[in-house]
């Protein structure tokens, strides 16, 4: 087999371009390997990661196959989702001489949202001029908004059982996923679109800041669809024999019940794209490829826990049982960010329990990308493979409603394996030969 770059002629039949091939030279060329599967290039020694390159216009990119399998499996993450039917929490309220601002209930959107809402809850608390604030909880909600109050010129003590490495925001999938399962259309109200949109556009400009950063925090990498039938956006119309839905301290009934906001951030947040015969890497006829914003938790937690402390940030280890306990702070100025624990710390019943797992794979420095088939996906990060099986049980696609009033957090390998049962094959043998 000839790579880009040899002499000849490239895979699409177009003279190659030398200075992109030093690249392709290191990495393996996905060929057809059966009727569902990614082909297994040649291996190369190089670098643990190649250089940037994007091959010639039209051609078939050089992507090495993913090891998906049972010896790779690291770890299995259960996470438990606090979607508020209204959407996040952001107003403020007293205890006694103590103004609280809340900055609760970002579903599945809360690493994702985390800049906006942060300044729009710190900008609330500037509002009687503190000179120092505190925040109570540090998962990545907590831990965002002290920093931003920090680079607001005030004093900042987070009061927190553990640290963001210990939390429940280490056990989400890390992708730039802005509205999901962030509020329920009815009860969020007309309005909330604007507010979502303003913190969307926020945390994608800060978020942005981070890129290139030592450690790669956030990185852009291309997400691949595959599919036997043409690639549609899955829409989830009114299910007329279902005639309830969400009532405070209830459950929503369907996914139509869910609010959608993507199509306002349209500009920013690029569209898939079909690829054409000639660009689809894999075996499956149909593939969509996208560019996504997503996090390495361990760089990215550093980074933020690093500036919080240069800027003089103190951290108390404390677990609050009743809000009333806020008022005792010596911070008169307290921002509430404990997300799922709200809803028992803070008697919100509006809040939705809704169970998600990762499983994680060893990282695979040569293979940074993201496939999705069937509802099921692999992404390979810097941190490890990220696996989902957004299946339920019986292997049907059922959309948001997945996990929607669980809130079990003991992790089980059994859809994760099944994931990788599934996935592994797309992958020929998952590696090099």
């Amino acid at each position: 087999m000839q790579l880009p770059g040899e002499r000849g002629r490239s895979p699409n039949g177009a003279r190659p371009d030398r200075s992109l091939t030093v690249d392709w030279r290191r990495r393996e060329v996905l060929r057809g390997a059966g009727a569902a599967g990614l082909a297994l290039g040649l291996g190369a020694c190089g670098d643990a990661r190649p250089a940037v390159g994007l091959p010639p216009a039209g051609a078939r990119p050089s992507l090495v196959p993913m090891r998906l399998t049972l010896d790779q499996l690291i770890d299995v993450k259960c996470c438990i989702r606090p979607l508020r039917a209204a959407g996040p929490n952001l107003s403020a309220e007293r205890l006694g001489d103590t103004l609280v601002i809340h900055n609760y209930g970002h579903g599945g959107s809360g690493w994702s949202l985390s800049w906006g809402s942060a300044e729009i809850a710190v900008g609330k608390a500037m509002s009687t001029l503190p000179r120092e604030v505190a925040v109570i909880g540090c998962g990545i909600i907590g831990l965002t908004t002290a920093v931003v109050a920090q680079r607001a010129g005030l004093r900042v003590t987070i009061y927190a059982r553990e640290l963001i490495q210990r939390t429940r925001s280490f056990r989400a999938s890390g992708s730039f996923t802005p509205d999901s399962r962030v509020a329920l259309a009815e009860p969020a109200g007309p309005a909330f679109g604007d507010l979502w949109e303003k913190m969307a556009r926020l945390s994608w400009k800060a978020f942005r800041t981070y890129l290139g950063q030592p450690g790669n925090p956030v990185e852009f990498g291309d997400s691949y669809a595959v599919s036997e039938s043409p690639i549609t956006r899955r829409h989830w119309p009114r299910d007329p024999a279902i005639t309830g839905s969400w009532k405070p301290g209830g459950l929503p009934q369907q996914n139509s019940e869910f609010g959608h906001y993507n199509d306002r951030i349209k500009d920013i947040m690029r569209q898939p794209v079909d690829l054409a015969p000639e660009e689809n890497p894999f075996a499956l006829p149909y593939a969509q490829r996208s560019s996504q914003m997503y996090f390495n938790f361990a760089s990215y937690g550093h980074a933020l826990l690093s500036e919080f402390f240069a800027m003089g940030g103190h951290f108390i280890n404390r677990e609050f049982h009743e809000p009333a306990e806020l008022a005792g702070l010596p911070e008169k100025v307290v921002i509430h960010c404990t997300g799922y624990a709200a809803r028992d710390f803070w008697r919100d019943d509006t809040i939705i329990p809704v169970r998600g797992q990762t499983g994680w794979l060893v990282p695979q420095d040569d293979a940074h990308y993201a496939v999705r088939h069937h509802n099921l996906s692999v992404h390979s990060k810097r941190d490890g493979i990220v696996v989902m099986n957004n299946l339920d049980p019986s292997g049907q696609d059922i959309g948001e409603m997945l996990g929607v009033g669980d809130s079990m957090e003991l992790p089980d390998r059994g859809p994760i394996e099944a994931a990788l049962k599934t996935l592994q094959p797309l992958f020929g043998r998952g590696g090099r030969s």
